[in-house]
């Protein structure tokens, strides 16, 4: 009779246990964990070894190889009367490679389709230009911008903001005339500077 050591209790067991067969009628739950148990320690390392080669990645191989045994663990009264369980174990293994290989694969594919394009930032001009036109009061920059960005003719902004043509001219004439002071203004200060 052998005698084996199961979390902190003794199993008696009347034959060693079999790798290659399943646990013999009527034996009872703790001979089929200690069976699971002597399987895993068994097949591991070897499953691990093989894995790693394949994946070269030791963590990476361990977490494969251990999720396969988790899955065989929660079938294992069905698998250990399979002819070869250790075979099935690994297509698990190898198959879950397989799937994390695609994924990164996919994952690398969009990557490489979303990196960045470097565009040049904005001229000191424009960026002179916008913060003059900060300054001015909203209806000026309203009239400056859709005339001379949007080219918009003093008509058609007439229409769109609901006010006379000449009330559009007065506010372009002031708006350019603002902008002009904080531009000279802007280039003196960056002469200084």
């Amino acid at each position: 009779m052998v005698i084996g050591s199961y979390r902190g209790g003794i199993v008696h067991l009347s034959t060693p246990p079999r790798l290659d067969e399943p646990p013999p009628p009527g034996a009872g739950r703790k001979s089929t964990e200690v069976d699971f148990d002597a399987f895993y320690q068994a097949h591991y390392r070897a499953m691990t070894t093989q894995l790693c080669a394949y994946t070269g990645d030791l963590g990476h191989a361990q977490d494969l190889v251990q999720e396969a045994f988790c899955r065989a663990f929660t079938r294992w009264q069905k698998i250990v009367r399979y002819e070869d369980p250790v075979a099935w174990v690994r297509k698990v293994a190898w198959n879950l490679a397989t799937s994390r290989w695609r994924r990164v694969r996919t994952a690398q594919r969009f990557l490489r389709k979303q990196r960045e394009e470097h565009v040049p930032g904005p001229s000191p001009d424009r960026v002179a230009l916008e913060a003059a036109l900060a300054l001015l009061p909203p209806n000026q920059r309203r009239v400056v911008v859709l005339y001379h960005l949007a080219d918009m003719p003093i008509s058609e902004i007439s229409r769109q903001e609901g006010i006379p043509e000449g009330t559009v001219k007065s506010w372009l004439h002031r708006g350019r005339t603002a902008l002009a002071v904080h531009l000279s203004e802007r280039t003196e200060e960056n002469r200084r500077a």
